[in-house]
Order: structure tokens, then C-alpha cells, then sequence
């Protein structure tokens, strides 16, 4: 006997001013079931899971968790009936410990004056637990969030929410920043939440990942409903096209593209431990992809090359120029050195302000008229970028922080491709991105890398590596272990290297 629904969603909509988001949006989640949620960024899907979470009140339509009828008026209302959201954008405070973010708001005290003595033994105990759900070992709950890696603060963050009275769990892009052992240990857990009768929505944009643990597939596409069926019955190519509607060509098996002259290396570059020694040549025309785990040493190194950090060793050359380091990303800049930030929104992006002014912060001088801002022809260049990249928005007047991840993601692009850069590092370009940004993205790889730019691109996602790039270095332990030609890389021998044991190859031991 089938199960009844132990959430059920009826024609529910969304309006924000005269902009509809969601259109009449209805689904049936049942008890141990795991429903893909997926769609172009700006699709509804974080409106509809905000809904559900009680973070947003729907416009129309209503919802029912088993038999009663469910508003929530907020999350912490619906938590308490059972429903949590592992939000994309962590939450978790950084100067408490882990423990104390995992029981925050039921914190164990102990003795007469039960309202300022922490039981901390207690307290350590139960979060060991909690993190024992998730196969987590290896973090001492006793350690400061701020001290973790950010792969373990999603681990921690997905722990919090796995509570004994969870009905139902929205999970929002959760492998984004996990390796691929803390991504298998989360589908250990998905299956035994399943046994438990926990019905589970999974927001993502990893196709492979949708296929392997849901049992349902759900497509948003500009807010309205455009499929719901079993995951079996459909391939990763029929998700994509119900996206975005067409066809999105993946082209893994394409020519290496023709090398240019040298126009970025790196001699024994280092940083203490984090980057030990790498040596790296980067020539126009071609993509040189960065692969590695969480902690290898890969963003360091971009920084590095970008001026964010000062090197301890080594030299930087760009185009014949050689220097000890970079002093500031200014310099780099001025070198002809651009960044795609792995974090866009504290790094790469004035969130208040309009996409016209992110859009040309990277040369101001172009711009400027005898040292006054040309805002007609600042709002040109806005516009320009707004169709070439076809970014989703009003206007170019539209402040960036209420755009899309997807789309904010292809203002921090515009800011690049508005100054001349000859280098260009990127920092997990497409993380939280959808299949049809993505590939308006990797379309505009392409023409700089047809226009002689070198590229640089670190990324967790191996297929994406193995589809853009024409050379794959790994890294691991802060060192460059190996370099791929195109056509020479599996994606089992891009894993192996990864986990290569960097002291076993220096003759060391510890």
C-alpha cells in the first residue's frame, strides 16, 4: 500500500511587487522519498524551499504536512513541526564551537544555576553524536567553526539539521563544497534518513548526483512546473533539455586547442604549507584546469597569482615581466591578471549596489571624463554585458544582491570582460550554477580563449575540468603533483593523483 503524502503542495505561487516567481507550483512529497529538485537559476527553486521552510510566505495556493494544514509564518515554526532547510549560504556562527552550533538553543547546563553554567562534557557528548549520524570522526566538537575547512562546515551545518523529529528536509545544493568522501558519507546518511521514513527534497544542479539517489524528479522552469516523474525514466540529456527548454551541447572529446605563447608561469611559488614549490606555464589560447580536494592548495595558489597573498618563495612572470610576488592584486591587475572569485558574494561583488557599477569597478578609467563618472556611458557598457551574457534582470539599475546566484555570477564575468585582461583565474566559476548559465559561461571561455587570454581554472567538478580544459595539473598537500595532457586524464587517475601522498613522494615519512 502506498504511503499517504507527508507534504502536500497546492497551486502555490509567489509575487514580489508585479514580479511572479512561482505559478501555480503543486507536488506530493511521501514519507522515505527523494524528490530532485532542479532548474536554471532563477527557476523558483529557493522561493519554493523558502516557502516550505516558513522563510517566505506564499502569495496563493496552500500546503499540508500529513493531514493538517501548514503555513508557517517562520522557520523556526516549521522546525518545530519537523521541517528543515540546509541552507547553500552557511549559517553557522563562526566564534562558537562546533558543538555549541550543533545543540545552539538547546545548550545542556548543569549544577544550581542551571541558567549560567554550561555542562560542557554533556554538551561535547551529544554533538559527538549528532556528527556520528553523519559518519563525521575526524571534527573535534570542541573545535571553532572558524578553524574548519568550508567542506566541513557544510558537514557541520547538514549535522544541525538531522534531528530526531525531522519529517521533512530540504537539502540546497549540499555537495558544493564537499570532497568526494564527505559527499559519499552525506548519501550513507540520505539512505538511512530514507529507511527512517524521512522524506527528503535535494536542490542541485549536478545531474549525476540527481540520478544516483532520487526517486523522483521535479523541473521548475521560470517558476511554473514543467515536469514531474520517476528519476529512472528519464537521462542526465533529457534533464537538461526540460531546463532550459533546448538542447545543451557537452563536448567531451574535442581537439586540444592550439598553444600560444607563454603569458603566465610560476617558479617554486610558495606560501608556508599551503602552496609548496609549484612550477606552472599557462599559454594563450588554452584552459589549464586546476583539479584537487578541499585544502590542496588550490585557491591559495590562485591567490597567490592574483596579489591577494604575499608569497614566501618563488617568482610570478606575465608577459616577459617577472617579479618576486605581487605586493597587492593591484599590481597583478595592472599586469594584466584578472580573478573570478570562488566566493562572489564577500569577495567579488558590491551586493547593494546596481549591476551597472559592478559591472565596470574593474576600470573606473574607462568610465571617467576629466576625473567625472560618465554614467551614460557606464550604463552602455551595463546594457551591453546585461545581453551578451544574457543576464536575467529589470535593469541594469537592479542591485546585484537581489539577482540569482547564476546571474551574479555572470556580473562578476562581465566585470573581466569589460577590462582588458590577458590572464584570467578562475575560482570554481560555475559553483551554484545551473546547466544553461553554466553553458552561456563556458561559451564565453571559449571566445576569450579563441581571442589568445589564457585561462586558469580551478574547479571540484572533474566533468567540468575534463570538458573546458586542454591540461589538467592536481594538486595535493600544496604541491603541483602532476599535470595531464588533454586525452591522457581519466577521471580515475585525476582522483588518484589527488590523494597522492606528497611526502611518499619526497622520500619522507610524516
Amino acid at each position: 500500500m502506498t504511503p499517504s503524502p507527508v507534504l502536500t503542495i497546492q497551486s502555490v505561487s509567489k509575487t514580489y511587487a508585479s514580479n511572479t516567481v512561482l505559478h501555480g507550483v503543486s507536488l506530493s512529497l511521501r514519507p522515505g522519498e527523494v524528490l530532485a529538485l532542479t532548474g536554471e537559476n532563477g527557476a523558483g527553486k529557493s522561493t519554493l524551499s523558502k516557502i516550505i521552510s516558513g522563510l517566505e510566505r506564499a502569495s496563493l495556493g496552500s500546503m499540508q504536512l500529513g493531514d493538517q494544514p501548514f503555513a508557517p509564518a517562520a522557520r523556526r515554526e516549521a522546525e518545530a513541526l519537523g521541517v528543515r532547510m540546509v541552507m547553500q549560504e552557511l549559517s553557522l556562527v563562526p566564534t562558537l564551537t562546533v558543538a555549541e552550533n550543533l545543540l545552539l538553543g538547546n545548550i545542556p547546563h548543569r549544577g544550581r544555576w542551571r541558567a549560567h553554567w554550561i555542562d560542557h562534557a554533556q554538551l561535547n557528548a551529544r554533538a559527538a553524536q549528532q556528527l556520528a549520524k553523519m559518519g563525521i570522526q575526524d571534527i573535534d566538537p570542541r573545535t571553532p567553526v572558524s578553524q574548519l575547512g568550508i567542506g566541513q562546515q557544510q558537514m557541520v551545518e547538514i549535522a544541525r539539521n538531522l534531528q530526531d523529529n525531522t519529517r521533512v528536509l530540504i537539502l540546497d545544493e549540499p555537495t558544493a563544497m564537499l570532497t568526494p568522501r564527505e559527499t559519499r558519507h552525506l548519501f550513507d546518511q540520505i539512505a538511512q534518513l530514507k529507511a527512517q521514513g524521512v522524506a527528503i527534497i535535494y536542490v542541485s544542479h549536478r545531474l549525476e548526483e540527481l540520478v544516483q539517489i532520487a526517486d523522483t524528479l521535479a523541473v521548475l522552469r521560470d517558476g511554473r512546473l514543467v515536469q514531474v516523474c520517476p528519476m529512472h525514466s528519464v537521462t542526465e540529456p533529457d534533464i537538461v533539455q526540460l531546463m532550459v527548454g533546448h538542447a545543451v551541447d557537452q563536448d567531451m572529446h574535442r581537439p586540444r586547442r592550439p598553444r600560444g605563447k607563454l603569458l603566465l608561469s610560476a617558479k617554486n611559488l610558495g606560501r608556508g604549507k599551503a602552496v609548496q614549490g609549484v612550477d606552472l606555464e599557462v599559454h594563450a589560447g588554452e584552459v589549464f584546469g586546476i583539479a584537487g580536494l578541499v585544502g590542496s592548495g588550490r585557491t591559495e595558489l590562485l591567490r597567490l597569482l592574483f596579489g591577494a597573498d604575499r608569497a614566501d618563495t618563488g617568482e610570478i612572470t606575465v608577459q616577459g615581466r617577472t617579479v618576486p610576488g605581487w605586493r597587492s592584486p593591484i599590481q597583478a591587475i595592472a599586469a594584466g591578471i584578472g580573478l573570478v572569485t570562488e566566493d562572489r558574494k564577500s569577495q567579488g561583488l558590491l551586493l547593494a549596489q546596481p549591476i551597472r557599477i559592478n559591472t565596470t569597478l574593474s576600470d573606473v578609467g574607462a568610465v571617467a571624463n576629466a576625473g567625472w563618472l560618465d554614467v551614460a556611458r557606464e550604463n552602455t557598457i551595463a546594457q551591453d554585458m546585461v545581453q551578451r551574457l544574457s543576464i536575467r534582470c529589470n535593469s541594469p539599475e537592479q542591485a546585484v544582491g537581489t539577482l540569482s546566484g547564476g546571474n551574479q555570477q555572470k556580473v562578476v564575468f562581465a566585470r573581466w570582460l569589460h577590462r582588458e585582461c590577458h590572464v584570467l583565474l578562475l575560482d570554481e566559476p560555475t559553483r551554484g550554477v545551473d546547466v544553461g548559465a553554466r553553458a552561456d559561461i563556458y561559451a564565453e571561455l571559449e571566445k576569450m580563449a579563441q581571442a589568445g587570454k589564457a585561462l586558469l581554472m580551478v574547479s571540484s567538478d572533474l566533468r567540468e575540468l575534463m570538458q573546458m580544459c586542454d591540461r589538467i595539473g592536481v594538486m595535493a598537500q600544496g604541491r603541483l603533483v602532476t599535470v595531464f595532457e588533454r586525452g591522457e586524464w581519466t577521471e580515475k587517475s585525476l582522483l588518484a593523483a589527488a590523494f597522492t601522498d606528497t611526502a611518499a613522494l619526497n622520500g619522507t615519512h610524516g
